[in-house]
């Protein structure tokens, strides 16, 4: 079984979308580890906040079985594909890394060019897996938390029930 990070994201409807992905990727997955879920601006267009959060988990699906999956419950929670790359999105569900590959598999790229970019991803990965390391830099998600610029993207965390 490999050990998987997913980042979720919602800025439509964010608490329904984000339930309800979580109760698909439980019921697929089993159990789930979950960071706290942080609110953030939204990057790279104009546009209402972001609710995100990092998922582990475990699976034996290769990667683009998983990246389809993850599309299929994207798309049950109303995801619109049509728009702009950087858009208003009910849920977004992308893979940050499975196992330790670096490369491209299936066409997804791993790890997520996203984990050093954006602190709505690292953050709550660095929280979720803080002594697991980036398979590219071998530094630990704690580690580039420590060094991330934090004045660059303003994020906070939220309470979110979710079982």
């Amino acid at each position: 079984m490999a050990q998987v990070y997913l980042s979720l994201g919602s800025n439509i409807d964010r608490g329904r979308h984000i339930r309800a992905g979580l109760d698909a990727l439980a019921a697929e997955f089993g159990n789930l580890s979950v960071s706290r879920v942080f609110e953030s601006e939204a990057v790279g267009f104009d546009g209402d906040n972001f609710y995100n959060l990092v998922v582990g988990l475990h699976t034996d699906l290769p990667v683009g079985q998983l990246a389809v999956r993850l599309r299929e419950i994207e798309d049950a929670n109303g995801r619109v594909r049509s728009g702009p790359k950087f858009s208003a999105r009910t849920l977004d569900i992308d893979i940050l890394t499975y196992d330790d590959l670096a490369g491209e598999f299936d066409g997804v790229k791993l790890p997520r060019g996203e984990i050093v970019k954006n602190a709505f991803v690292l953050q709550p990965l660095a929280e979720l897996a803080p002594a697991q390391r980036h398979p590219l830099t071998g530094e630990t998600f704690a580690e580039m938390w420590e060094d991330y610029d934090k004045d660059k993207q303003k994020l906070w965390p939220v309470h979110f029930p979710w079982p």
